[in-house]
């Protein structure tokens, strides 16, 4: 099991900014894909956006234009910056890394959550 240590969550009011960071100690394994999921309380968990090692990123659409998803590689790092906050992204935040076990084998793994509140 690889720890991921989330940090930043927190209630603000809506237009508000809050920035999360999620990291790892140092691994022997290179670090593919990172990502920020979210799950709202009675529904699924969803993606909010995924950087690769190459720096692409990609976003859900209720986020693009509000949200920046970046990553420092030295410090295992991984950010997710949040902007224009609305009541509907109050959700627990977790964060996924994918660890390149071997050459053909990649495992996922998450951070606890960290609990995101927007107040109107």
């Amino acid at each position: 099991q690889v720890p991921l240590v989330e940090s930043g969550g927190g209630s603000v009011q809506a237009g508000g900014s809050l920035r999360l960071s999620c990291t790892t100690s140092k691994s022997p394994f290179s670090i593919n894909d990172m990502g920020w999921y979210r799950q709202a309380p009675g529904k699924q968990r969803e993606l909010v956006a995924v950087i690769s090692s190459g720096g692409s990123t990609n976003y859900a659409d209720s986020v693009k234009g509000r949200f920046t998803i970046s990553r420092d590689n030295a410090k295992n790092t991984v950010y997710l910056e949040m902007n224009s906050l609305k009541p509907e992204d109050t959700a627990i935040y977790y964060c996924t890394m994918a660890f390149q076990i071997s050459p053909s084998v990649q495992h996922n793994y998450w951070g606890q959550g960290t609990q995101v509140t927007v107040s109107s």
